[in-house]
């Protein structure tokens, strides 16, 4: 049986700004969405499994990766237009398509008969890493700061911004035996655990989007079971949903690693005592993963953080 490593991130509490959203005149607005009846912001998949790719371009690792960031000129520079999964890390883990139209323009005359009208070509390759959009643990109240241009003062000079202070959740799925290296389920992990930046604009605002609370599962189960299981009261956060799962046995024990600022509420302590593996930090509970995925999978052994 296949083998899948499921997850759910909480960040830390931050003022979220300019996460991708359209621009309403002078307004840099929030992606919104409507959650359990009210509105919530939200940042998208793709900024995240951006963040994830530069991630892997800019650590010392030195991860091959096709679509490489350039800051100079504000765009992708790509490797290898035709892609390769076997040499690049994105083009294994997030996929890739291309598509092209036909090479001779179709006519509007009437097809002569047995004659096939030209058709373009796609290359693609399905994401083995999927991830969740990531929503607020918060509603949006409608927050709004304005702000002016330093120097010389025209028509854009003033503008302003919606802010929401809050954290976010989102989740991921991966199945190993779907890359081309098993091996870089590994550099996945670090990368999600370790995200400073993703989506807005960071000339103005910075958002932590490294986990301040983490959930994994390493399961033979095909269903995650543990997606947006953090929820938020005034403040305090709870796993309610995830600790009754866990308690009517739809979810093994021993599959779940619970980690950082979680592990500090009272009610984590039944998940310890029911045989979840707990972790007060966030980034021993994910040596301590990769040292059993490196295990299962017959992947060379890491050394443990002391």
């Amino acid at each position: 049986m296949s083998f899948h490593l499921f997850g759910n991130v909480l960040t830390g509490y931050g003022t979220a700004a300019n996460n991708r959203g359209e621009n309403e005149g002078n307004i840099t607005t929030l992606q919104k969405i409507l959650w359990k009846g009210e509105v919530h912001t939200t940042v998208s998949a793709e900024a995240i499994r951006w963040a994830l790719r530069y991630y892997w371009q800019t650590t010392s690792n030195d991860y091959q990766v096709n679509r490489r960031w350039d800051d100079e000129v504000n765009d992708n520079i790509w490797q290898n237009e035709s892609f390769d999964d076997t040499n690049f890390i994105d083009d294994d883990v997030l996929g890739f398509m291309r598509a092209e139209g036909a090479k001779i323009e179709a006519s509007d005359e009437p097809k002569q008969k047995g004659k096939k009208a030209p058709k373009g070509t796609t290359t693609a390759k399905r994401g083995v890493l999927e991830v969740t959009r990531a929503v607020s643990t918060t509603p949006f109240s409608g927050d709004l700061t304005f702000n002016s241009a330093s120097g010389k003062k025209g028509r854009t000079s003033l503008y302003g911004t919606e802010v929401h202070a809050t954290r976010y959740q989102y989740g991921f799925a991966l199945t190993p035996e779907r890359l081309k290296d098993k091996s870089r389920i590994i550099p996945v992990l670090d990368g999600l655990s370790s995200l400073g930046e993703v989506a807005g604009n960071h000339s103005r605002f910075l958002y932590d989007f490294s986990p301040e609370s983490l959930v994994l599962r390493w399961t033979h189960d095909f269903s995650p079971r543990i997606l947006y299981c953090f929820e938020e009261n005034e403040g305090e956060i709870s796993v309610e949903e995830l600790i009754r799962k866990v308690r009517n046995q739809d979810i093994e024990p021993q599959e779940l690693w619970i980690a950082g600022a979680i592990t500090e509420y009272q009610e984590v302590e039944e998940l310890a005592e029911l045989g979840v593996n707990v972790f007060s930090g966030v980034k021993s509970a994910v040596q301590s993963m990769k040292q059993v995925i490196s295990r299962d999978l017959q992947l060379p052994q890491l050394e443990l953080i002391r």
